[in-house]
């Protein structure tokens, strides 16, 4: 393996070396996704709902993936941190496309890869659009920026006027999913300010997207989760 994928990478505030212990407020916090993914996994159960106990385990791949980050922080370990996340995006996408908006496999698929596609794009047409580099100037935040997008966008849809007998958990769930989104938007504030505050706050503010980002993952699996129950229970659910 080439010495590049072990070269030190200071990312936040919090490392002032390359110690294994250098982030301890931003390693340990990764508990939390470990807690969110015990109570998604133990709300779901797997036989219940197998796609959203899947979720459930990426979640906690994502918790092991950010502490190693937050330890080792060298370019390997970044990527255990970046993949899983990414994951968790595109799966819950495609479930929500499939379950929240009663889309068939392929639209939701195709949908699913325009999402990717607009995610992978927007940075750079930002960049150009503005001559600055928006991933510096957000501290990488920029990144999850259409992930909020399609939250708010799932909910807009959800909240639409329905006459199916789903129409009540529809609303449930797009209001669910704006509360999530907001939460969402506080977690990313955090990470974005972390650089920021570095001078006045030396623990930065990263290790607040941790503990509040494992609050959304949960949030996230428990509507996909209570909407396909609510919709199985009623009179016309599928």
């Amino acid at each position: 393996m080439s010495d590049d994928w072990f070269a030190p990478i200071r990312a936040y505030c919090e490392r002032g070396d390359a110690g294994f212990w250098a982030e301890p407020l931003n390693a340990v916090s990764n508990g939390a996704f470990l807690i969110a993914a015990f109570l998604a996994f133990r709300l779901v159960g797997f036989r219940r709902d197998p796609a959203a106990a899947a979720l459930a385990a990426l979640v906690a791949i994502v918790g092991i993936g950010s502490f190693l980050f937050h330890t080792f922080a060298v370019w390997w370990s970044m990527l255990a941190d970046v993949i899983p996340i990414a994951l968790f995006i595109y799966a819950y996408f495609l479930l929500a496309m499939r379950r929240l908006l009663g889309l068939s496999p392929l639209p939701a698929i195709l949908a699913t890869m325009a999402f990717a596609i607009f995610a992978a794009g927007l940075e750079p047409a930002l960049d150009v659009l503005t001559g600055r580099s928006i991933e510096r100037l957000s501290n990488g935040s920029i990144a999850y920026v259409p992930a909020i997008l399609a939250l708010v966008g799932v909910a807009v849809g959800l909240l639409m006027p329905q006459s199916c007998a789903s129409g009540p958990a529809r609303r449930r769930a797009g209001l669910s999913l704006l509360i999530v989104a907001a939460l969402f938007g506080l977690s990313l504030t955090f990470r974005t300010l972390d650089a920021r505050l570095c001078p006045s706050l030396p623990v930065g503010t990263h290790f607040l997207w941790h503990i509040l980002n494992a609050g959304v993952l949960y949030g996230l699996i428990r509507i996909v989760f209570r909407f396909k129950t609510e919709t199985m229970d009623s009179p016309r659910g599928s």
